[in-house]
């Protein structure tokens, strides 16, 4: 019996690993996310049993106390799972539980990690989350905590002069900037990236100020990441023609 989480990366599927590649074509079941691009399961074996676990807002969500149970219950049954997570499992990933409840059933675990895209997705888009003199580190921060609020690191990340990325945080945009808004740092440049990594991604660049009015009019929306700081300008070929423009229309 054997549990293998592997990270299958920020979207595209040319960006897992080939470690991750080996494990899928190992595996008797996959057990994979909403956000695992569908490719990835062509490098199972034929007889392997795939099973969709997917968590996402506003759709079905198979419960994460239900995940759990299910692992053991597919290592005992079959063999070697592997949990086909996006991403990096251990980043806002929830893989860690997973790890832990199989290691209390006997089951024997490993990890395969992936590219987060918490630093991919802005790559893509070509926003460097550091820079030489412009940023010197980076905060990566949840949109949402257990409880259903913003985390409180995000105050203390607005107070710092790095970049602050922020997963699954779309739905509290509005609260997001505000803490920024706050600290008086309304003219920061914003980019939201919807899609990374893949054909459709889209990528919508502003400030704290205008972020909210930017997203409304051009339609985007999750998966998306929101990146805060003076790199995200760097996404745009005229960061303040675009600028100027959306005031104009106001």
């Amino acid at each position: 019996m054997k549990l293998t989480l592997v990270g299958a990366g920020p979207g595209d599927p040319d960006l897992i690993t080939v470690k991750g590649i080996r494990a899928l074509q190992q595996a008797d079941v996959v057990m994979y996310d909403a956000l695992v691009h569908p490719e990835l399961l062509d490098h199972c074996r034929p007889d392997a049993l795939k099973v969709y676990v997917g968590k996402r807002r506003g759709a079905y969500s198979c419960m994460q106390e239900d995940i759990n149970p299910l692992i053991v219950h597919y290592a005992r049954q079959y063999g070697h799972v592997v949990r086909l997570k996006g991403g990096d499992s251990f980043v806002f990933g929830r893989g860690y539980e997973e790890i832990e409840f199989a290691r209390q059933h006997g089951i024997e675990t490993a990890v395969v990690p992936g590219i987060s895209s918490s630093y991919a997705v802005p790559a893509a888009a070509g926003i460097p989350l550091t820079t030489r003199g412009i940023s010197e580190s980076f905060w990566v921060v949840t949109g949402t905590t257990k409880a259903g609020q913003l985390s409180s690191d995000l105050q203390l990340a607005a107070q710092s002069s790095a970049t602050v990325v922020v997963l699954m945080g779309m739905h509290k945009l509005a609260e997001i900037m505000g803490v920024f808004i706050g600290l008086g740092k309304d003219e920061v440049p914003v980019a939201i990236i919807q899609n990374g990594t893949l054909a459709d991604e889209r990528t919508v660049i502003g400030t704290v100020q205008t972020i909210c009015n930017r997203v409304d009019e051009s339609g985007i929306g999750n998966p998306a990441i929101i990146v805060v700081g003076e790199v995200a300008q760097l996404g745009a070929t005229d960061f303040v023609a675009l600028e100027k423009q959306h005031s104009a229309n106001c």
